[in-house]
């Protein structure tokens, strides 16, 4: 069995399955169409993993229509199959599965719409994640922009279009973006496959150009991925959301841009030393900045969907830093940390959506001592949320100590105490919430809470609900190490791409050697957990005492981010001119430099 023939199919057959829904939704029953969903992405999952494991010592390359590659310029678009590809594709077919199998009898009216927008969003991310062509990237950013902008504003509420039009302005901009940065890209090489762009920039070192190219796609991806100060759509995007969005958006969504970021830097421009320089110069200590901003905005709030948002960004700091590192090791744990925070993520976020669907609330302060009676669902939320605060066993704490490992070997000691504050501070928000919530314990703020009621569909089969939260948290448990040493093979084949020749007929390519990483071992996640109890103790039990004896500085602080996030398109649009501003004044001191 040829497993070339079998590359295109992740996309095609979810879009075939999407039309079909459409087509038969009234002439089947609604659970026919549910069942469709789960079945067709399940089964393009198992075909993913199958592809990981056939690329495992060569990655497979497929041209459409059979334009390879001859003696002149290169016409066709490619699908490149890598291990970290083809995983992240079974990652994200996966999660829509799970998703799918939590949605089943969600939207009774709509009947097959949804499905259908969720079938082309999961096409949409495998294509981004294994094509080739900087063209074909664009195509499938602006492909997932626009289901996205239809799947935030799905409800056709007051809140839902506000959020909806903020996510569609910025998003919009960013594929502006991005097309501009292609458009550069093929002015300065006259191709469009990744491989052969990377490889007549690093022979014409055609610096302005490439220059500029990087700085307009990588902003883009920055803003997919929500890294500072480009974030502000994503709380917005999933506070009003319905749960099963926003579990895609946080799982999978936004590490995607970070997997596109990553393509730029290990194929297009890795022979570009200003961009190189400027990716561990300034997107390491951007995503510190980020890492710490969510993670103290996270700490606000009291909206549970807007709190798992915010931590989200916060994660998001630390797989971009782990990224920019550029090297086998911080790929690795930037891989783990990646599935370890989808598939926690995802498991908060299904929990929220339960919340909202038997109680008509994800206010931690409404929900105070009302979800007693929910132990399974408890279980869920307080193991997901001491992950999320560095647990160190399972693939997010695997994840964390890799990435702290790697820092280290590349000289960036700091970024260890940065990564406690992240999972400190996330976690602590997250534990603080699930003490109130099932607990009832700890002090309530006086007065109501400000924030609208928000409900779902609750006549669902609460075991269809609990399942996948349950899949997905044991899973982050206890599939650590096998994921752990798949991490670090694909990491070198990311890593060392531009070593394979997909332009030659001779498909030959020999696995790098993986360095071993650093050992820092588990002392930072014990005492990441330990600082989030800590902090999930203080906001419970101490909030008013912290309130009036707190340094000015930091009372101040908390207002000025608060202020910042006030959800104004006009101020996003701002910062997103100012980040920007400062992707181009960083590649331009690198250039003087060198």
């Amino acid at each position: 069995m040829n497993p070339l023939h079998w590359i295109p199919l992740p996309v095609v057959v979810p879009l075939l399955a999407a039309a079909l829904a459409l087509l038969v939704e009234k002439l089947v029953p609604r659970r026919a169409v549910d069942a469709l969903a789960v079945l067709v992405c399940a089964a393009v999952c198992v075909e993913c993993m199958w592809l990981a494991h056939a690329s495992a010592h060569a990655p497979l390359a497929y041209w459409y229509g059979r334009w390879g590659p001859a003696h002149g310029p290169v016409l066709g678009i490619s699908f490149v199959v890598d291990g970290a590809g083809a995983g992240a594709s079974a990652f994200i077919a996966g999660l829509f599965a799970l998703t799918f199998l939590f949605t089943w009898h969600y939207f009774e009216e709509v009947r097959a719409h949804f499905h259908a927008l969720m079938l082309m969003f999961c096409a949409a991310m495998i294509g981004f994640c294994l094509t080739h062509d900087l063209f074909n990237i664009f195509v499938w950013f602006e492909t997932m922009s626009v289901i996205a902008f239809a799947l935030t504003g799905y409800r056709l509420e007051d809140a839902a279009l506000e959020g909806a039009l903020n996510f569609t302005v910025i998003n919009t901009i960013g594929s502006f973006l991005m097309m501009a940065g292609v458009g550069l890209a093929y002015a300065a090489t006259g191709a469009l496959d990744m491989a052969l762009v990377g490889k007549i920039l690093a022979q014409r070192h055609a610096e302005v150009l490439a220059c500029g190219s990087f700085v307009l796609m990588s902003a883009a991806m920055l803003i997919k991925a929500a890294g500072v100060p480009f974030h502000f759509w994503l709380p917005d995007a999933h506070a009003v959301a319905p749960s099963p969005v926003s579990v895609i958006f946080s799982g999978v969504m936004v590490p995607v841009g970070l997997f596109g970021l990553g393509r730029l830097l290990t194929i297009v421009f890795a022979g570009v030393p200003a961009v190189v320089s400027l990716a561990h110069g300034l997107l390491v200590p951007l995503g510190a900045v980020t890492a710490i901003v969510g993670g103290f905005m996270a700490l606000q709030q009291t909206h549970v969907k807007r709190l798992l948002a915010y931590s989200t960004v916060s994660h998001v700091g630390v797989m971009l830093a782990a990224l920019s590192l550029i090297t086998v090791q911080g790929t690795a744990g930037w891989l783990l940390y990646m599935l370890g925070h989808g598939m926690v993520k995802a498991c908060l976020f299904m929990a929220a959506g339960m919340l909202a669907a038997v109680l008509d609330s994800v206010d931690e302060l409404e929900l105070y001592g009302r979800a007693r009676g929910r132990p399974v669902l408890a279980c869920c939320f307080f193991v997901a949320g001491l992950c999320l605060a560095g647990f160190p066993i399972g693939i997010m704490g695997s994840g964390a100590e890799a990435v702290e490992g790697a820092a280290k070997l590349a000289g960036d000691d700091w970024l260890g105490p940065i990564i406690i504050i992240s999972s400190a501070t996330t976690g602590g928000a997250v534990l603080r919430a699930g003490i109130r919530i099932f607990l009832g314990k700890g002090e309530l703020p006086a007065g109501k809470s400000p924030l609208p009621k928000e409900s779902e569909r609750g006549d669902r089969s609460w075991l269809l609900m609990l399942l996948p939260a349950l899949v997905l948290v044991c899973a982050n448990v206890g599939a650590a190490m096998p994921l752990e040493r798949m991490a670090r093979a694909a990491a070198a084949t990311f890593v060392h791409m531009p070593a394979w020749d997909v332009l030659s007929a001779k498909q030959a390519y020999a696995t790098p050697a993986v360095p071993p990483a650093a050992s820092v071992g588990e002392f930072s996640g014990w005492l990441a957990v330990g600082i989030a109890l800590v902090i999930a103790a203080a906001q419970l039990f101490l909030a008013g005492l912290l309130k009036n004896r707190v340094w000015w500085p930091a009372q101040v602080s908390i207002r000025a981010l608060r202020a910042l996030h006030a959800g104004c398109v006009g101020d996003q649009l701002a910062w997103l001119a100012a980040g920007l501003a400062m992707l181009t004044a960083g590649i331009a001191a690198v250039s003087v430099l060198q």
